[in-house]
């Protein structure tokens, strides 16, 4: 959950009356969010800085409220937003009314969009605050709300990066083109010198704040980037803006552009924005269109700040709360949560009609509606009742044979072992001797180390590689597992299943190989049932690679399904994982036993 640090007193201007903490604490709870901290400047440069309490820091000391608000409501992620929506909810102002200033076409920026923008971020969206009047907090809020939603809904820029620029400084229309970096120089933010686009990408990986968004273009042959009518360089996006443009507490009006791989985030952001602060526009609410090109020649005009109709019967807002509530009643709470309502009627039923304003994106079903009605009305507010069916929990049958099965072989001596489910692709395949025909492991996209490349499809490398940390014990070494493996099923929804499966390892002067197949007799023997049916024998020669020719054996039951596999683990498997004594390993898929 997202937490916004804002400053009290400006808050408590902004909601025009003083509260207590508890007061604002009780506010807050009504609201659907929470006071999480309060703190002063100078103890988060403190924490920041790693400083004792008796050394001085910068700063002052105002109060700062650190309020947690939910993943999905962006127009919280502001002082401005928070503010607004609650004096809606406390009733000390009305939803306001978002308009697009009336141009005609001919007068209106545009934005033309280059084709080969369609190999990196296909999309762009702008919009125009014209005369925005800023103070330091006002600037520090319009850039901390751009940080918080790159961070949330843009998935740290990877699906949309904003950028903001003095208008007054450039000169429309404007273009968005994707070209090689060796022909891309501009001054950067903050800097004086011109640079080429890919010697900022060394440059910037010293920097702590942009290194961790150079992947997301650098391995790429054409960077993006957005032109004026004189070719000056607004921005390189997702990366860093062009200082030419840069916004001051002297900008008066402001161009708004997100470039995204994503419309409707773009879409998301770009109304946040604006909505949030259209407020200290000259003409209060109201935001001017841009004219985006297509290199189709199709035209759209951003953003679309129109509300959207949904139709929702009282029965279905006020049933799953558990609550009795007419329809003036349901209107009055939806419009306490920005949601304009009136009633109609819908064959003969009660029905409200909710408009749902462009700030409020998390608004999608009529279920949203019910979670709205709930907060104002207050959860605590709800009368208790016991649910008309009783349930008892109780554990998977899966888990509970599980753990008969961890006593069984503890009794047997081994110890468990609990192992990370992700692997690399060498351990699961290579060092195993195994090859891998791209139909079996699910591979992890974008892994954040080598260790986790894959899901284990086997337990063998896990016991394998504790083993190794572990080659000093006194032997002899016997350790199991009982845990998951994971391989792709295109017969699930999610491409992929689980299977719960015992191993055991034992590892000694001597491959102990006799050992392993008394542990399996004894798991046999106690798993026999109606249903399960092993025979006589169930070992059968098998010939997997991990293992020693004629030193290895499949479990099959009477029917001939296979269960599991045991065998003397190959030299050349124990030379690269660094062991040096003989051992045998024993996997079985303990569902087929259930």
């Amino acid at each position: 959950m997202p937490t916004i640090s804002v400053g009290r007193d400006r808050l408590f201007a902004a909601l025009g009356r003083v509260y207590t903490q508890d007061e604002f604490e009780t506010l807050c709870f009504d609201f659907g969010i929470e006071l999480d901290d309060v703190t002063t400047e100078k103890a988060i440069i403190r924490k920041e800085k790693h400083l004792e309490e008796d050394v001085e820091a910068d700063g002052d000391d105002e109060v700062i409220y650190k309020i947690e608000v939910a993943a999905n409501r962006y127009d919280l992620l502001c002082l401005e937003g928070l503010a607004r929506s609650l004096r809606i909810f406390t009733g000390s102002e009305a939803t306001p009314t978002f308009k697009i200033a009336s141009i005609p076409r001919g007068s209106m920026l545009q934005m033309h969009v280059r084709p080969q923008t369609s190999q990196i971020r296909p999309y762009v969206v702008c919009a125009v605050l014209r005369g925005v009047t800023f103070d330091e907090v006002r600037y520090n809020s319009f850039i901390d709300l751009q940080d918080k939603l790159h961070q949330n809904i843009c998935r740290k820029r990877t699906l949309v990066a904003i950028g903001t620029h003095d208008l007054d400084t450039l000169q429309g229309p404007f273009s968005y083109e994707a070209l090689p970096p060796q022909e891309i120089n501009f001054i950067p933010l903050k800097q004086e010198q011109t640079s080429r686009a890919d010697a900022l990408m060394d440059f910037y990986r010293s920097d702590m704040k942009l290194k961790k968004f150079l992947h997301i273009i650098e391995n790429s042959p054409v960077y993006p980037v957005i032109y004026d009518s004189n070719r000056t360089l607004l921005s390189l996006p997702p990366i860093i803006n062009g200082a030419h443009s840069a916004i001051t507490l002297k900008t008066r009006n402001v161009f708004i552009e997100c470039t995204a791989t994503d419309l409707t985030k773009a879409n998301i952001v770009l109304n946040t924005m604006v909505a949030m602060f259209s407020e200290y526009c000259e003409n209060k609410f109201e935001v001017e269109p841009v004219e985006v090109v297509s290199h189709d020649g199709s035209t759209a005009i951003y953003p679309d700040l129109s509300c959207y109709k949904m139709e929702v019967s009282l029965s279905d807002i006020v049933g799953p709360i558990g609550i009795s509530l007419d329809e003036t009643q349901v209107i009055s709470l939806l419009n306490k949560m920005q949601l304009q309502a009136e009633l109609c009627s819908s064959n003969g039923e009660p029905c409200i009609s909710v408009s749902v304003p462009p700030t409020r994106s998390d608004v999608l079903h009529a279920r949203d509606l019910v979670e709205d009605v709930a907060i104002a009305y207050g959860y605590n507010n709800v009368p208790k009742s016991k649910p008309k069916s009783m349930t008892i929990g109780g554990r998977q049958p899966l888990n509970r044979f599980s753990d008969k099965i961890r006593a069984e072989v503890a009794r047997a001596g081994y110890m468990e072992v609990l192992t990370f489910v992700l692997t690399s692709h060498e351990e699961n395949f290579d060092m195993l001797n195994r090859t891998d025909n791209g139909n079996k492991a699910v591979i992890i996209a974008n892994p954040r180390t080598s260790e986790f490349e894959v899901v284990r499809s086997s337990l063998m490398s896990c016991l394998l590689k504790t083993l190794k940390h572990n080659i000093d014990h006194p032997r002899p070494i016997k350790i199991f597992e009982v845990g998951d493996v994971v391989s792709l099923d295109t017969s699930r929804d999610v491409g992929a299943s689980n299977n719960r499966r015992l191993a055991a390892l034992y590892c000694n002067s001597n491959s102990g190989f006799e050992e392993i197949m008394g542990l399996v007799d004894r798991i046999v023997k106690i798993v026999r049932a109606p249903h399960i049916n092993f025979g006589q024998t169930y070992y059968v020669p098998s010939s997997e690679p991990e293992f020693f020719t004629k030193r290895q054996c499949k479990i099959v039951m009477s029917d001939g399904k296979q269960v599991g596999y045991l065998g003397i683990v190959h030299a050349e498997v124990l030379r690269k994982f660094g062991i040096l004594d003989p051992c045998t390993f024993v996997e079985i898929d303990i569902e087929a036993l259930l």
